[in-house]
């Protein structure tokens, strides 16, 4: 066979399975025009820790404004593809509004991923400085994104979203849906293999280790047999819980108390009461209540990470 005979091939291939990026139709948001957003979202997050070259205090009003004119610019045009492949008849006015509504959220975001920074410092004994994890955590990078993601998500945009969740995911390993909710202080150690779902929710001072999966347990089928969209699926995670590497909770109707333990390798599957902890003994799985112990040195941790918030 020769390249004629494959171009003629997969010119044949697009017009029977269908094509690329609908041709001749609505383009859809480009992979590099997203993942370049996705690096500008960082740089704004931020600023200059990211930066090609040093940047003086004196020069970032300057460069912030430069960056958000391009981002905005950008960021309405793949708005309004994803609009359009929804057919909405007014994604060319409402991108432009979406656009603006995002980015008016970026100081909010901010506050909220300066705290996953300091649950990364307070949980991790490794860690020597709030710069080492900025730079070198992966959790950093999927966590702000997916917080810029959620917020797109809740604007009701299409597609884009995920794009951008995907970006982390592809560099990291760890695949957070923008439909999650997660409060403040989150912490994903490691930051590998970690998977969670679309209506998962998430409370404040959360940590959990690599592997972790959030899940669904069960697809709600329609008559036809097809998967109903928009069911909770996903577990509920209270305040102050930690889940140790390689736990699996699956569920819509599962939900892990506040101050709970998870041990490693667990699969859950029912809820957990508050102040629990969870572990197999041999082959059997045990939920038990913490000890006195256990609450009062995790009771001190989070007075110590409580000082270096106001420390900062």
């Amino acid at each position: 066979m020769t390249l004629e005979d494959i171009t003629k091939a997969l010119l044949s291939s697009y017009e029977t399975d269908g094509g690329i990026n609908h041709l001749d139709g609505i383009n859809l948001p480009s992979d590099e025009s997203v993942n370049h957003l996705a690096s500008d979202f960082m740089h704004l997050l931020f600023p200059g820790f990211f930066e090609h070259t040093p940047l003086s205090k004196r020069d970032v009003p300057h460069v912030t404004a430069t960056r958000l004119a391009s981002i905005q610019t950008r960021l309405a045009d793949n708005i309004e593809k994803a609009l359009r492949h929804s057919r909405d008849p007014e994604a060319g006015t409402r991108s432009i509004k979406l656009s603006m509504q995002l980015l008016g959220r970026l100081p909010y975001i901010r506050s909220i991923v300066q705290t996953d920074v300091q649950a990364a410092y307070a949980g991790d004994p490794a860690a020597r400085s709030v710069e080492e994890i900025i730079l070198a955590y992966p959790c950093v990078l999927v966590i702000s994104l997916q917080r810029v993601a959620h917020e797109l998500h809740k604007l009701g945009v299409p597609i884009l979203p995920r794009m951008l969740t995907e970006y982390a995911h592809e560099r990291t390993g760890t695949d957070i849906h923008p439909g999650a909710q997660i409060g403040t202080h989150f912490f994903v150690d490691h930051c590998t293999g970690v998977v969670i779902g679309e209506t998962a929710r998430i409370g404040n001072h959360v940590k959990i280790y690599q592997g972790v999966t959030l899940g669904a347990k069960s697809f709600e089928l329609d008559n036809d047999g097809n998967p109903i969209k928009g069911v909770k699926r996903h577990p509920d995670i209270d305040d102050h819980v930690t889940i140790y590497a390689h736990a699996t909770i699956l569920g819509g109707d599962t939900r892990i108390g506040a101050h709970s333990i998870i041990g490693a390798n667990v699969w859950i599957l029912e809820p957990v009461p508050a102040n629990s902890i969870a572990y197999y003994k041999n082959e059997n799985l045990v939920i038990r209540s913490r000890r006195k112990k256990e609450q009062a040195l995790e009771s001190r941790e989070a007075a110590e990470m409580q000082a270096w918030d106001w420390a900062i």
